[in-house]
């Protein structure tokens, strides 16, 4: 790519912090003016377009994960899935491709906000019009990746980004970030293009669904009808539903396990959020909520009683913090 200079390795003679090097870099027409996280796997940067001034988040990996052709293969697949989709639900990706060092990035929208993890961090137990208001703009968003024949097998409140937004319902927007290991499931007449390994658990265990702890080679959209529904009950009580000390004990309850009744935890929850719950964390996928869009549709009819969340939800999302995605390929940045 023309504009970009080379980033130079790490050696013990210029060894200065990785997430460092970017700074000042020029990608195409943005130039690198910032970092805003970094981790295990690379480092999220802030940068701006040269003639128009617009504000880009750039994603990058790191030297030895960039090598890493499978690494690569699902970091680009969120370039890949959100630009067969095309939703204002899910994060805009303007570019991507390798440096030329060989460093793999994405040029993408950047986002003012906070991740839902975090807002569950700061607030606890969310009110019941602020989960069905989340729930009901994640269920359209991911909806909309279902009928691309793309299931997301990773959603969890740090992959739900909240936007403020004063004409969004409650004031907020919300975002559906990393599709990072998202599968395009074959449609007929065309082989899909995106698999990920077959008998591997991908995923985060607090929300995977059960055919996914299995390593189910094939799975459908109803894991992320399951997973979304992990989301809201954590929203809904405080807590997802399944608290163990491991990974076997995390797999062994959603394979297993009836999960507690969300009222037994939170009785001020309606009936009816209860079993909309229950029934999307079914365990067998062809007893569970059938698709996205049902589960949105259950989710409208919940009643929420005269919205008394409204103006705590609108000042919160004023005073949401500036941020921006930092995971990169299902690893923390």
């Amino acid at each position: 790519m023309r504009g970009v200079r080379r980033v130079p390795e790490l050696t013990s003679a210029n060894a200065r912090p990785y997430s460092c090097l970017m700074i000042g870099e020029l990608i195409g027409n943005y130039r690198v003016t910032g970092k805003l996280g970094e981790g295990g796997m690379g480092a999220v940067y802030v940068a701006e377009h040269q003639l128009i001034g617009r504000k880009a988040a750039i994603k990058v990996l790191l030297p030895e994960m960039s090598a890493n052709p499978t690494v690569v293969q699902r970091f680009f697949n969120e370039a890949r899935a959100t630009t067969l989709i095309k939703h204002p639900g899910l994060v805009d990706i303007f570019d991507f491709g390798h440096l030329q060092s060989g460093v793999a990035y994405l040029a993408m929208e950047l986002l003012e906000g906070e991740s839902l993890s975090a807002r569950i961090k700061r607030c606890g137990r969310l009110p019941l019009a602020e989960v069905v208001a989340i729930g009901k703009q994640a269920a359209s968003a991911v909806a909309a990746a279902h009928d691309k024949h793309i299931v997301h097998r990773d959603l969890k409140p740090d992959n739900i980004f909240l936007v403020p937004e004063t004409d969004a319902p409650l004031g907020l927007r919300v975002k559906i970030l990393d599709f990072g290991i998202a599968k395009l499931a074959p449609v007929e007449g065309h082989a899909a293009g995106l698999k990920t390994r077959t008998g591997i658990a991908m995923g985060t265990p607090v929300y995977m669904s059960p055919e996914q702890c299995k390593s189910a080679g094939e799975v459908d959209a109803r894991a992320d009808v399951y997973s979304l529904a992990c989301v809201l009950y954590e929203m809904a009580c405080g807590r997802p539903p399944f608290v163990k000390q491991g990974f076997g004990e995390i797999f062994a309850a959603h394979i297993y396990e009836a999960p507690p009744p969300p009222r037994s935890i939170e009785p001020s929850l309606p009936s009816e959020m209860e079993a909309v719950l229950l029934r999307a964390l079914a365990k067998q996928p062809e007893q569970r909520t059938p698709s996205m869009l049902q589960l949105r549709a259950e989710l409208d009819a919940i009643p929420v009683g005269n919205d008394a969340a409204r103006p705590a939800a609108r000042r919160a999302a004023r005073g949401a913090i500036r941020g921006t995605t930092t995971t990169l390929g299902g690893a923390a940045a």
